[in-house]
């Protein structure tokens, strides 16, 4: 899942990885109209997978914190309403999820795409945020070779 899930810089929400082309992709909004569209090699593309968050020892991957928020919030969207939260209320809730993560690089802005990707994920049914990381599944399938 996580690598089929894709940010696109200058487009706002998730998109899900449909086709693949020669010079482009087909991807898939995850909001509620599901438009597709072509997405072209100049275009600044992020698997989920590939994101992580500094934290004071070393990086966390997006996926193992959209996990906590899950957990957290039951499997519900955030509880928390980010957009309208101030600097401290967001940093506060955030540090519940992540509780070392840096202070100062990870920027406020960065907390409320994360809520705002995570609520995209849960109103689309994507819940089951560590399906594809499992190490033991990975090797699984290397053994098969």
């Amino acid at each position: 899942m996580q690598q089929t899930i894709l940010s696109i810089a200058g487009k706002p929400g998730l998109y899900k990885l449909v086709s693949r082309g020669k010079s482009n992709l087909i991807v898939e909004s995850l909001d509620s109209t599901h438009k597709r569209m072509p997405v072209f090699t100049t275009d600044r593309i992020t698997s989920l997978a590939d994101i992580a968050m500094y934290t004071d020892a070393e990086d966390v991957p997006l996926m193992t914190i959209l996990a906590s928020i899950r957990d957290k919030e039951e499997g519900k969207e955030c509880s928390l309403n980010f957009k309208k939260a101030s600097s401290s209320e967001l940093r506060d809730y955030f540090s519940e999820i992540l509780p070392d993560f840096d202070r100062d690089r990870v920027h406020d802005s960065d907390i409320k795409k994360l809520f705002s990707w995570y609520n995209i994920l849960v109103k689309a049914g994507i819940t089951d945020f560590e399906e594809s990381m499992s190490p033991t599944e990975g090797d699984n399938i290397d053994d098969r070779k």
